[in-house]
């Protein structure tokens, strides 16, 4: 699977804090197979897939502030929450096995810390994604799934110029899918290894690199994820 997305980030100040809303829209090309009633089934197809927005705000340790002041600002402990939510507008063919769309909600709250020490920035961040049923899925078959609850961690070095390095993990259980209520698959248990690099060009654009890899699935679903993208800030002063 390949995807190309556009993301969107405004920063606003939360009672005192800092806070950002994110809207992600995301295309997606999607080529595979399966099997069913001993029969590989191929398909691709491509399209809009589902929109993302999310809401994080700092509770403490990161006031809201201006550019100016910003530039002054000493991080030390950092404590957050997010909520984000998945909208079923991506494309869908109820005819279809596979999808770029999941006709579907999820809703992901989550909860993370941040300590600074020197250059390095210590993160810890917990989530669950909670999804309502497809109820158009290969006809008019009801697919539901258990909550996923994941944690990740990130080791962060800081140069002097403001690009950052991380060393990244993350692991999730839980998602059990369902088909008219009866099981499909099990239960999923997962580990993940990657890095990310972020390379300031000037203050308004920077370029980020990242890549991570399974290395433990427990129902054999371990895949390589390549990415690159490309940030540009404006407003604030600028």
């Amino acid at each position: 699977m390949t995807s190309e997305v556009m993301g969107l980030t405004h920063i606003f100040d939360a009672g005192g804090q800092s806070g950002k809303l994110t809207l992600v829209l995301p295309y997606g090309q999607l080529t595979g197979s399966s099997t069913i009633g001993g029969r590989t089934v191929n398909a691709s197809t491509e399209g809009l897939s589902d929109p993302l927005i999310k809401a994080a705000i700092n509770l403490y340790g990161a006031p809201a502030l201006s550019l100016d002041e910003f530039k002054n600002y000493q991080q030390d402990l950092i404590v957050g929450a997010s909520l984000a939510a998945s909208v079923p507008w991506g494309m869908y063919d109820d005819n279809q096995l596979m999808n770029v769309g999941a006709n579907r909600w999820f809703i992901q709250p989550g909860l993370g810390i941040s300590k600074a020490l020197g250059p390095w920035r210590l993160e810890l961040a917990g989530a669950g994604i909670f999804y309502t049923s497809n109820t158009n899925f290969i006809g008019d078959n009801s697919l539901s799934q258990n909550p996923v609850y994941s944690t990740q961690t990130h080791a962060i070095y800081y140069f002097q110029n403001t690009a950052w390095i991380s060393v990244d993990a993350t692991y999730f259980t839980g998602g059990q899918s369902y088909v008219n209520g009866n099981p499909i698959s099990g239960n999923q248990e997962n580990w993940r290894f990657g890095t990310t690099m972020s390379y300031p060009i000037n203050k308004h654009n920077s370029v980020r690199l990242s890549a991570s890899a399974g290395e433990y699935s427990r129902t054999n679903n371990s895949y390589d994820l390549y990415g690159i993208s490309w940030q540009y800030r404006f407003g604030g002063g600028l």
